[in-house]
């Protein structure tokens, strides 16, 4: 017994500091690779094998490992630090960062919550149509902003409806012997607070990955208290609230998940997939923020009614509303409106914030459009990209005041009251803006690069020539479904960063337009439905409803088989009419530098003869 007692707490003791040993032991297997391997390659796989396992199993905080690159690279003899450097803060990492600027002066203004209540109003108040509008709001908000932030914000709205659609049946047991009620909070009186609240609770419990933290801030507040007899009674009502609070919940995060993938800012890997494009191609392949919304947000409309029709089906059926839920749905119309009219009349703040988003978003779509005259051709002498458009806004944010109170006061008043805020303040920024993601995004860039100098890529491109013998849908499918799987348990970021530089050289083996491969994938990074852990959220709906991780699995798992199918067909049908994927474009030819040239080309890893 001694002896088993001891394995135990051996077995406990591994399992407690399994990452110290992930950290620790992988260099020292993979150490072979760099030694016994020839050339620069060997030495670069080396340096991404490492970085791929640390992203995923966080043996190491995902920003620290992205720093790797900048010890690793030049001590193997790869790259120089300071071209690996130079790779942290490119064109993509400024758009990333000014789009981020943005999204929090959106939320300082509280206009998101605006834009969430208005729609609510005008879609019905059944459960069903109300799960629509939630989808609908949160599917627009996460193109602009933060998926976390939308969906934190969005957690506390379902908790004050769906508990305003069950208040009838929680009254109706005060007066029952057998029920005993516990401390419930009021869905109409403390609503705003409560949502202010839950909103940073939940943001950050989720930017640390704390699910049990999340957890604790609903499933520890119990409104019903059962005795042993009464029981049984409460149980149906508990089922039903739950079952409808769960299927709303996870709509949100399936809508926060796909409405990522809608513009060029709205998640992580589309940015990735730009800097590489930009990196290998130029300007010449064609990828903008218009073209990539054209291509992206019919996907985009599809998955999301998709997975409205599926989550009823899953949860609450379709049958009709009957007399009483319509007089539900009324009281909770009512509530939305209620909820809507205490945010008063827009104010300055919120109206300038709309007008300078509304800007922003019409330089980058305008920019160069491809059926109509850019405004950046204009200014021929100079390559003007999206990062210059949205700094331009992020200046006015700052230089804007957010009440205009100098202009229509007198001289006393300007006197006594001197601090005016401007509509964003570096502070916020500061404090919110999320900087390990701008390290990872380097991080992917500084493995791009090297993946080119060292000649890595083109060798993996050629392992995979035997891929050349399927149909091209068929490896597009075969790499989606791949993505699909791994990005539930790794940073979509990361795998994007990881596989696009290896599908632009496939492309290249198996003569197809690069994008063919590189936009399909790039968009399911973001379809990850089925694991808790696989987004942030996942995580906080999890928590949230306090659902049942195999029903979050089995209708995730539909929802990946649905979005892959989508993404794919739309790529080889709609993606066909914008990006001419019928032939092997000029600008992905491969490109012999001259030996005259004095700067090495990144764009290719070939020499002359």
């Amino acid at each position: 017994m001694e002896g088993i007692q001891k394995m135990r707490l051996r077995i406990s003791s591994l399992s407690s500091h399994w990452k110290t040993y992930v950290l620790l032991l992988l260099p020292l297997i993979l150490l072979p690779l760099p030694i016994m391997g020839s050339g620069k390659e060997a030495r670069t796989g080396f340096v991404i094998i490492i970085m791929a396992i640390y992203w995923m199993t966080e043996a190491l905080p995902v920003p620290v490992t992205s720093l790797l690159p900048v010890v690793l690279f030049p001590l193997l003899g790869v790259m120089d630090t300071k071209k690996v450097c130079t790779a942290y803060m490119k064109e993509t990492t400024m758009m990333f960062i000014g789009g981020l600027m943005v999204a929090l002066a959106i939320e300082n203004s509280n206009l998101h919550k605006r834009i969430a209540l208005k729609v609510l109003l005008f879609v019905g108040a059944s459960p069903r149509w109300l799960m629509l509008g939630f989808m609908l709001t949160t599917m627009f908000l996460s193109m602009w902003i933060s998926n976390t932030a939308t969906t934190a914000m969005m957690v506390p709205i379902v908790e004050a409806v769906v508990q305003e659609l069950f208040k009838d049946n929680v009254e109706e047991t005060k007066g029952d012997p057998n029920v005993r009620v516990g401390p419930k909070r009021s869905s109409t009186s403390s609503f705003s607070l409560e949502m202010d609240h839950s909103f940073e609770n939940i943001y950050q419990n989720a930017e640390t990955g704390s699910v049990d933290s999340v957890a604790d801030d609903y499933v520890g507040k119990s409104c019903v208290e059962l005795t042993t007899s009464g029981e049984q009674r409460c149980s149906d009502q508990t089922d039903d609230k739950k079952k409808i609070s769960s299927c709303v919940l996870m709509s949100i995060a399936y809508a926060s998940n796909i409405g990522g993938t809608g513009s060029l800012i709205g998640s992580g890997p589309q940015l990735v997939l730009k800097g590489i494009l930009n990196e290998l191609y130029g300007s010449d392949s064609g990828l903008n923020f218009a073209t990539w919304m054209a291509f992206n947000i019919p996907g985009m409309l599809i998955n999301t009614f998709f997975a409205w029709i599926w989550l009823q089906y899953l949860f609450i059926g379709f049958k009709r509303t009957t007399a009483d839920g319509k007089g539900k749905a009324v009281i909770v119309k009512n509530l939305i409106r209620k909820k809507y009219e205490e945010l008063g009349p827009m104010t300055f703040h919120e109206l300038v914030t709309l007008i300078l988003f509304i800007s922003c978003v019409a330089l980058w779509f305008f920019r160069d459009p491809q059926f109509i005259t850019g405004w950046s051709e204009f200014l021929p002498a100079v390559r003007v990209d999206d990062a210059t458009a949205v700094m331009a806004i992020v200046m006015l944010f700052f230089i804007i005041p957010a009440k205009p109170k100098f202009w229509f006061t007198n001289q006393g008043e300007r006197d006594s009251d001197r601090s005016n805020p401007s509509l964003l303040e570096w502070k916020s920024v500061q404090d919110k803006l999320p900087w390990g993601i701008i390290l990872l995004f380097g991080g992917g860039f500084a493995i791009s690069d090297a993946s080119k100098i060292s000649g890595l890529s083109t060798w993996l491109g050629s392992q995979l020539a035997g891929l050349s013998a399927l149909p091209p849908f068929a490896i597009m499918l075969i790499i989606c479904i791949m993505t699909a799987a791994i990005t539930e348990v790794a940073s979509n970021t990361a795998i994007a960063n990881i596989l696009l530089p290896i599908l632009s050289e496939m492309a290249n083996t198996v003569q197809v337009n690069p994008l063919f491969l590189m936009l399909p994938a790039t968009a399911t990074c973001s379809y990850a439905f089925m694991l808790p852990v696989a987004t942030p959220p996942n995580a906080i709906v999890f928590a949230a409803g306090k659902m049942n991780p195999v029903d979050m699995m089995k209708a995730g798992f539909f929802m990946n088989i649905i979005c892959v199918f989508t993404i794919c067909v739309l790529t080889t049908s709609f993606g066909s009419v914008i990006f001419g994927f019928n032939e092997f474009p000029d600008w992905a030819i491969p490109k012999i530098p001259n030996n005259t040239m004095v700067t090495v080309s990144l764009i290719s890893n070939y020499t002359t003869q």
